[in-house]
């Protein structure tokens, strides 16, 4: 059977469980996907206040060492990424297996989870690298801080206008022609293949709009909420790719500002003098 973008969304008419996980469920059905996430989702978004809180907002990886940022990043994650997950998630599990038990379902559904957040792991490694470098060179030149918020609204502005984003927001928004290969693996890692495979291309649809963290702070719980509620609409909105690429242009504009404004620099704030001490 071949799959289409219109087939993916159309309402599955094959018998075969597994031809029908292809096709997304109706909107209407998909309300329990996100009462299944909302347990954790909900938590995740109280702890990550928290979090924050404690931690503050600041330039770097403000003293954390890679183990003890990857804590509130992972929870911070789920908090921010799950709720638009779910319902791939719930289609996933529903279309593979109608028959079985709420156990088994339960333990697949935990082990996309799982993946996605493995993905997201992964890529918190690589901003905990960036945030050290950064961090550094602040400390070493802090008039720097402004040229790095420049620098993190353009690249975020480009990714959100380049075809490598809009390849991974279509494969988010229409994702189970190509998760179905996972169909045949053995039902321990099918889960979690399925997981890490959809939370790698949900990584490269917000890449950008994980990077404006840098200027704007990683625990600063607004930046994380407008991401989340992009995340959101991108997804699962008929005008989500339209809002992405205005996005894109507001952050390209946010760019030129950057060094001009404080305001948009709280994560790299305390070492960036103002522009009248320059």
């Amino acid at each position: 059977m071949r799959f289409t973008p219109a087939s993916v969304f159309a309402p599955a008419r094959s018998t075969d469980p597994i031809e029908a996980a292809a096709a997304l469920l109706p909107k209407r059905d998909l309300a329990p996907a996100w009462l299944l996430v909302a347990p954790i989702a909900v938590p995740a978004w109280v702890l990550t206040v928290a979090q924050a809180r404690a931690v503050g907002v600041g330039p770097g990886t403000m003293g954390m060492a890679l183990p003890l940022f990857l804590l509130p990043w992972v929870t911070m994650t789920a908090a921010m990424m799950l709720p638009s997950v779910a319902p791939v998630a719930v289609t996933w599990v529903r279309g593979l297996g109608r028959q079985a038990s709420g156990w088994t379902r339960s333990a697949r559904t935990a082990g996309f989870f799982f993946g996605c957040l493995l993905a997201w792991t992964a890529f918190g490694v690589l901003v905990y690298a960036v945030l050290a470098g950064t961090g550094r060179l602040i400390s070493d030149h802090p008039a720097a801080g402004r040229w790095i918020g420049f620098t993190a609204f353009l690249l975020a502005g480009l990714y959100q206008l380049c075809p490598v984003k809009y390849m991974c927001l279509r494969h988010c928004r229409a994702p189970m022609s190509r998760l179905i290969r996972y169909a045949d693996f053995r039902p321990p890692a099918r889960g979690l293949g399925v997981g890490v495979h959809h939370g790698a291309y949900c990584v490269g649809c917000c890449a950008g709009l994980m990077v404006v963290l840098v200027p704007l702070g990683v625990m600063n719980v607004a930046a994380m909420a407008g991401p989340a509620v992009v995340t959101f609409v991108e997804k699962l909105s008929s005008r989500g790719p339209l809002l992405g690429r205005f996005l894109g242009v507001a952050l390209l504009l946010l760019a030129v500002l950057a060094p001009f404004q404080d305001w948009l620099l709280p994560g790299l704030r305390g070492s960036t003098p103002s522009m009248s001490g320059m």
